[in-house]
This record gives C-alpha cells, structure tokens and sequence, in this order.
C-alpha cells in the first residue's frame, strides 16, 4: 500500500467520515431494502438485493453526482 501512496484507514468501524460513500450506500441498501422485505431464503435475499443494487447503479439520481447515475457519472469520467 505504502508503494502506491495509499493510507490504510485508521477510523474505528462504522465512523461515516472513514468511508462516506460506503456507508451512505449501506444505510441506503438497509433503509429502502432490507429492513422493508421478510426475505424467505437466502437466494431471494440475494436477487432482491442485487436488484436493487442494480437500480442504485442504474436508475438513481445522485445529487452529490450533479444528479446523474454512478454509471453515468463512471462513464463521465473514463472521458476526461
């Protein structure tokens, strides 16, 4: 890590300014899904969530991506 310039983290776990896009996205992922669905199985638990995720990615506006989707933002930034 030290090669490449990265800091390891030093914050205790679920401190929000150690990795604010994470746990925004986490308490995003249990508010709006998890907490709201008595999931039957572990393979409905997973479909449900990765649809999910795939409409966080894809349909979502952002407003800290001046109201884009992450892949549209992504894509966005593999131009510059």
């Amino acid at each position: 890590m030290k090669a490449n310039g990265v800091t390891p983290s030093m914050a205790a776990v679920g401190v929000s300014i150690d990795n604010p896009f994470a746990e925004s996205f986490n308490r995003s992922l249990k508010v709006e899904e998890v907490y709201l669905n008595a999931y039957e199985s572990l393979q409905e638990a997973t479909a449900s969530i990765a649809t999910y995720i795939t409409c966080y990615n894809t349909k979502r506006l952002h407003s800290s991506l001046g109201y884009q989707t992450p892949v549209e933002f992504e894509a966005h930034c593999l131009k510059i």
